[in-house]
């Protein structure tokens, strides 16, 4: 499998992950800052919240790191939670926007 179809794949399994609160997946959320996939298909992804307090951080990260590595082709995924640049609803996607309302 090339890098370009594990990105995609990744990509996919992202668009499953949920915040409990918000009926939009993290990928269209605009949450997934970075999705870095090594040479060997270590995978490093930077994401960030809504809120810097939010409850459900654990959980989501945790859910991002388990499907990411239960992808073939990459055998451990690090989840890194930033917070610069900070998080806005213009980062959504479109479908999102429409989704929550904001279009």
């Amino acid at each position: 499998m090339t890098k370009f179809e594990i990105e995609e794949k990744i990509v996919t399994v992202l668009k499953t992950v949920y915040d409990p609160e918000i009926p939009v997946n993290v990928y269209d959320l605009g949450l997934i800052y970075k999705i870095d996939v090594a040479e060997n298909g270590e995978t490093t992804i930077d994401m960030t919240l809504t809120a810097p307090n939010c409850p459900a951080a654990d959980f989501i990260m945790e859910d991002v790191r388990q499907k990411v590595e239960a992808i073939e082709g990459i055998p451990s995924a690090t989840v890194n939670l930033v917070f610069e640049p900070e998080w806005d609803k213009e980062m959504m996607s479109e479908e999102a926007k429409l989704e929550l309302g904001f279009l």
